[in-house]
């Protein structure tokens, strides 16, 4: 299979970036370095790339072919068990790591991989985290990650439901908790990009409006925060006026919105107001 061959099947199967996908699957599959362009005339015999090909026009997941990705400064390990890190995300990462104190402890809800709580270990040594998350399976991997990028020293987790059961965390220990929730609106599940399909769907239902696990989070886990502590949370792009309502009913009505590098709401922090 040539490279020019690999980008006009990724380009019909209606892929983005194309030829960047194609450059990636054959450093990947092939060990054609990133950096040099790929001898178009070169016919690159590896069942392996043309399987992941095969996977990729059926629109599963680039990162996942990979079976690793790159957020913030450091990689991460990724599968079906996770959802894959997103650029956008790193919004709320830099937040946290100007915002929190020195020698702070701070939760990591609904870890995912992981990729939240360790790049802010990464960059804030003096800091330690605990990630929280419902599956065992997905917090080996965050686990797994925290060993990846040296952290696993500061790096402890706790495999909670944390719509009906509570994380064994001492109140009054945290300076911070950190989450990006599952927050679709079951109705706009099923329109979303094809993609999506193959990430864990418990990783993307928020519930009937998308807004179960602001509710819950913000009703039952303010007692962990230690005084001045806060909460930050990714939402969805038309979420922040009612995220800011849910806290503000809470006494979280100290409000500070980010925006992502598109310009769309991102991110909110919430600071105790009462």
């Amino acid at each position: 299979m040539t490279y020019l061959t690999l980008c006009r099947r990724l380009q019909e199967a209606g892929i983005e970036n194309a030829e960047w996908e194609a450059k990636l699957l054959l450093e990947h599959f092939c060990g054609v370095p990133l950096a040099s362009h790929p001898d178009v005339e070169r016919d690159y015999e590896s069942p392996a790339l043309a399987e992941a090909l095969g996977k990729r026009e059926a629109r599963y997941p680039l990162q996942y072919l990979l079976g690793e990705w790159w957020f913030y400064r450091q990689s991460y390990l990724v599968s079906p068990d996770c959802l894959i890190p997103r650029s956008d995300t790193e919004v709320l990462v830099e937040r946290a790591i100007a915002e929190l104190p020195r020698g702070a402890r701070f939760a990591d809800f609904c870890t995912g991989s992981g990729c939240i709580a360790i790049s802010v270990l990464c960059e804030r040594p003096d800091t330690t985290a605990v990630a929280v998350d419902k599956f065992e399976a997905t917090l080996s991997l965050a686990i797994q990650n925290a060993e990846r990028n040296g952290v696993t020293d500061r790096f402890s987790s706790v495999c909670t439901d944390l719509l009906t059961e509570e994380p064994s965390i001492a109140s009054g220990s945290l300076d911070a908790i950190l989450c990006n929730p599952p927050y679709v609106d079951r109705a706009t599940l099923a329109g979303l990009a094809p993609e999506l399909a193959h990430e864990p769907q418990a990783a993307l239902d928020g519930g009937e409006d998308g807004l179960v696990f602001y509710r819950r989070i913000l009703q039952a886990f303010p007692k962990y925060l230690r005084e001045g502590g806060f909460f930050l949370f990714e939402i969805g792009f038309d979420q922040a006026e009612t995220v800011k309502e849910i806290g503000a009913a809470a006494g979280f009505g100290d409000c500070s919105v980010l925006r992502d590098l598109g310009g769309n709401t991102r991110a909110l922090l919430l600071r105790r107001t009462v």
